[in-house]
């Protein structure tokens, strides 16, 4: 008997995208801010977030994994624990109390910074980049900046969402990327 595809499962991205809400001009007019938070309060649904986040990674020998403040931080170190890897925080500056790089890129209203820890990554250590959102690309751009400075190896980079027509992804060169949710 055939299987009744009425009743399969829906692909991951429409399950997930059910727990992202839209919220208009926030933080500021005319942005459409895309709210995560119903998701990460979904046991299920962050559960298969970071599965996904994962899964394309688990042959990489992923030593590392960094997340960029603040965000990052909550799949970044939860993606480590499924790679068996150390976590990294990226963050703002002068909130990390040991020597460290920074690196500073650009908004599309001024400039920002970002600082790792100088001691935070061995040369030659295989590390993946998470974040909740690929948008301009100006973040993941500068992580990528400061593993490599530190002389880590990037073996990719895996986000929740991507906002594709904000071109992000030629920010980030030849860097693998992985995206689970895709928006125009």
């Amino acid at each position: 008997m055939t299987p009744d595809k009425s009743e399969s499962p829906a692909p991951v991205h429409v399950r997930l995208k059910e727990f992202v809400r839209d919220i208009p001009d926030f933080p500021k007019p005319g942005i459409l801010f895309k709210d995560i938070t119903p998701l990460l309060a979904d046991r299920a649904g962050l559960s298969l977030a970071i599965e996904y986040l994962t899964q394309p990674f688990l042959k990489e020998n992923v030593e590392l994994v960094t997340g960029a403040e603040s965000r990052g931080f909550i799949f970044a170190s939860a993606v480590a624990r499924n790679l068996s890897a150390g976590f990294i925080p990226i963050r703002k500056p002068g909130r990390l109390p040991h020597e460290v790089q920074s690196q500073e890129y650009e908004l599309e209203y001024g400039t920002d910074k970002l600082e790792i820890h100088r001691d935070a990554i061995p040369s030659g250590a295989r590390v993946l980049l998470v974040d909740d959102l690929l948008a301009t690309g100006g973040t993941m751009n500068a992580c990528i900046q400061l593993v490599q400075a530190l002389g880590g190896e990037v073996v990719g980079a895996a986000f929740l969402i991507e906002l594709v027509a904000l071109n992000g992804r030629q920010k980030l060169g030849n860097v693998p990327i992985h995206s689970i949710l895709k928006y125009p």
